[in-house]
Order: structure tokens, then C-alpha cells, then sequence
């Protein structure tokens, strides 16, 4: 009986509903087989095919006590991916957090922190204007054809990594950097989580709104609480607890209002909850391993290079395995506004991810959180003004209570900081994309 129940579950996940405006979706999937169920399990088939050999590989390896006995060309390859390699001390860079030079001015500081606002905000503004047109938007319609939509979210994230890899290793080339010691397989896993929490997020624009998605990645401090005091026993203080409330009310308002034009509003459906609801819980798995490796004293843009290059090799060999690389490259040399979109959407990203880096070595978390909540309040506002979405008092006061909410608590961490308190932190200062 209980499986019958959850067969169910599944089956009106993967259908489109109706939404929280009784909207109604545009078209109905063509086939089974563009179902997002099916297609996250043949996405997650074509990784297993990776990640299951190398998997064996490194046991293997292990078990063998390679380091000790292995030779021969392959043995430095076998090393650097399966046992990494001890950093020395003459080789460690010294990687500060943050540099104060008494010799800056305040004028100086004041200037960067325009560019770094400035920079975050451009990029993932922009970024966030193409996802959505490139989601939920036709190509090459004209008077008498209604175009077609690009439906293969895993080619986008292919872009998206194979720019940020090549970012990542020109400046790891130009910039002196640490010596390498984590096991380059140990980076497989984040890259793995990466892959798939990118997917739902750009598979979910397909159920749900722009801001909606927004909405969703600003709570997400509430599943991460709630892991931490069910799994960790972890403890909070009273304001976390206030603002984890805040931001549960803002966004039940927001999702249980209705705009007065539904026909311009996608449907918010069940399916897009499920997807956001992944992309939340393989983002917080890609934070917390991610912090786990920073323990081998690397870099952040080591950190990226690292996970971008299996990410690149995950989605590579998952397209071929399907076919749908050729098909990918097909749609964009038959649309060249996609093919353009599509590379600005990943310039933005990759220059989003040095701006972060950036802005937290010389502001720190507290700044850049500021900032980056901020755009995710712009986002909406721009996703609104130009694709239409209508937004309720209801709701336009709950997305108010959210982002107070996450004000609020950037306050309350620096007052303990001030007072010598240490704060528990519960998201990663990173933001994944």
C-alpha cells in the first residue's frame, strides 16, 4: 500500500497542477519521455556512470597501498587524484581573510566597495534576467510561428562550468597560488551536488516564477536549522529562531497570494516545489563538502577550478551518452539571440563567482550578504517589470518581511561579534550558482 501511495506522490509530481492563482500551464510535456523525473534520472544515470568506476578505482587504488608500491608514469596522475599530495610549509601561501593596509584611505575603501556592489549586482542581475528568458521564452518566432523554447537545462549548465573552468585555471596560472593537497577525486562529490542543485534551478522555471525561486533560496536558512538541531543537536539563539519565523511567514504570504493576471504568471506547481526543494538540499550538501576540503589550505579559485572540472566532465559525458550535446549545439546555431544569451549568461556567472571571492577577502561575510540580499530584492523587481509578474499587496509585503528578516539577521551577527560572542553559522558565505 505504501508503495502505491508514494507511485502516486510521484506521478502527480511530474504532471503539471494548478497553481496557487489557479493558473494554468501552458502546454502539457510532449511526450513521457520530457517528463523532469525521467529526465533527472537519466541525467543521474550518466553521472553514476562516472562516478561509480572512479569510485571502484580509488578503492582499489587503496587497497593496494599504491603510494607505497605503485610506479611508472601513471603513478604522479594516481597520486594527485587518489591520495592528493602533503603540502609543505615552504610552499603554503598565506591566505588572510581580509587585508586592512593602514596607508587606505577611506575614499579608497569606500570606492571599492562601489565596484564590488556594483560588480555583484550587474552580474547576477543580468544573470538572473537571462535564466529566465532563456527558460521561459521562445526563439525565432516570427508572424506566422511561435518559435520553440530550449528544454535542455544540463547543456546550460555545461556552459556555465566549461567558462567558470577556464576563469578558474587562467588565474590560478597568473596568480600564485597554494600548493594543491586534496585528492582531486574527493572534488567529484561537490562537483556531483553542483551539477544537480543547478538542474532543478533551472529546470524549476519551468513550474514556478522567477521570484518565487528567489523567494525560495533566501529561506533556505530554515531547512539548514532544522538539519542542524535534528541531525547535529545543534543549538540556536532566540533571534534565529525569530527571524527563521519571519522568513517562514513572508514566504507562505507570498506563495498563498494570487496576482490578478494569471495568464501572464507561470504555474506554481507542485513539481516546481519539489525541484526547489533539490535545489536546496544539494546546495547545502555542495556548502557544507565544499568546507570540509577548504581544511587541505586551498584556495576558493582553487576550490572552483576543482569542482568545475568534474562538473565539465559529469555533463559532458552525460549529454554524449544521451545525445544531446549535438542537439544543444544544433539549437544554437539555428537561434543565434540563444547562443548569445546563453554566453552571457555565463560570463556572468563566472565573473559573479570572482566578485564574491573578492568582496568577502576584503569586506567580509557580513558585507557581502548585505549586498547580495539586496539583489535578490532587485531580482524581483526586474523580473517583474520585465516579464510581467504580478505580485499582491499580500504578497509584496511578504517578500518585505523575508529580506527584513535577512537584514535582520546580518545585525544580529555583528552585534555578537562585537560583544566577543561567536555566532553559529548556518549558511555558507558563498553563494552557488
Amino acid at each position: 500500500m505504501d508503495a502505491r501511495w508514494w507511485a502516486v506522490v510521484v506521478v502527480l509530481a511530474t504532471l503539471p497542477s494548478l497553481g496557487a492563482g489557479g493558473e494554468t500551464p501552458e502546454a502539457p510535456p510532449e511526450s513521457w519521455t520530457q517528463l523532469w523525473f525521467f529526465r533527472f534520472l537519466v541525467n543521474a544515470a550518466g553521472y553514476a556512470s562516472f562516478m561509480v568506476p572512479g569510485y571502484l578505482l580509488v578503492q582499489y587504488f587503496r587497497r593496494r597501498n599504491y603510494l607505497e608500491t605503485g610506479r611508472g608514469l601513471c603513478f604522479p596522475l594516481v597520486k594527485a587524484c587518489v591520495f592528493g599530495n602533503e603540502p609543505k610549509a615552504s610552499d603554503e601561501v598565506p591566505l588572510a581573510p581580509r587585508t586592512e593596509p593602514a596607508e587606505t584611505t577611506p575614499t579608497w575603501q569606500a570606492l571599492k566597495l562601489f565596484f564590488c556592489a556594483v560588480g555583484l549586482q550587474v552580474s547576477y542581475l543580468t544573470w538572473g534576467v537571462l535564466q529566465e528568458r532563456v527558460m521561459t521564452r521562445s526563439y525565432g518566432a516570427t508572424a506566422t510561428w511561435a518559435g520553440e523554447r530550449f528544454t535542455d537545462s544540463q547543456f546550460l549548465v555545461l556552459m556555465n562550468r566549461v567558462l567558470a573552468l577556464i576563469v578558474a585555471g587562467l588565474y590560478c596560472l597568473l596568480c600564485k597560488q597554494p600548493r594543491h593537497g586534496a585528492p582531486m577525486y574527493r572534488y567529484s562529490f561537490a562537483s556531483l551536488s553542483n551539477v544537480l542543485s543547478s538542474w532543478c534551478q533551472y529546470e524549476a522555471l519551468k513550474f514556478v516564477s522567477f521570484p518565487t525561486q528567489v523567494l525560495a533560496k533566501a529561506s533556505k536558512v530554515i531547512p539548514v536549522m532544522l538539519m542542524g538541531k535534528l541531525v547535529s543537536r545543534r543549538s540556536y539563539e532566540h533571534w534565529e529562531y525569530l527571524t527563521a519565523g519571519l522568513i517562514s511567514i513572508g514566504v507562505s504570504m507570498f506563495l498563498l497570494s494570487s496576482g490578478p493576471e494569471p495568464r501572464i504568471s507561470p504555474a506554481t506547481t507542485l513539481s516546481g516545489l519539489i525541484l526547489l526543494a533539490g535545489y536546496i538540499a544539494f546546495d547545502s550538501f555542495t556548502s557544507n563538502w565544499q568546507d570540509a576540503l577548504f581544511a587541505y589550505k586551498m584556495s576558493s579559485v582553487q576550490m572552483m577550478f576543482g569542482v568545475n572540472f568534474f562538473s565539465c566532465l559529469f555533463t559532458v559525458g552525460s549529454l554524449l551518452e544521451q545525445g544531446a550535446l549535438l542537439e544543444g549545439t544544433r539549437f544554437m546555431g539555428r537561434h543565434s539571440e540563444f547562443a548569445a544569451h546563453a554566453l552571457l549568461l555565463s560570463v556572468c556567472s563566472a565573473c559573479g563567482q570572482l566578485f564574491i571571492f573578492y568582496t568577502i577577502g576584503q569586506f567580509g561575510a557580513a558585507v557581502f550578504t548585505i549586498i547580495m540580499t539586496l539583489r535578490q530584492a532587485f531580482a524581483i523587481l526586474l523580473s517583474c517589470l520585465l516579464y510581467g509578474h504580478t505580485i499582491t499587496v499580500v504578497g509584496g509585503l511578504g517578500v518585505a518581511v523575508v529580506f527584513a528578516a535577512l537584514l535582520l539577521r546580518v545585525y544580529a551577527r555583528g552585534r555578537l561579534k562585537q560583544r566577543g560572542k561567536k555566532a553559529v553559522a548556518v549558511e555558507s558565505p558563498v553563494q552557488k550558482v
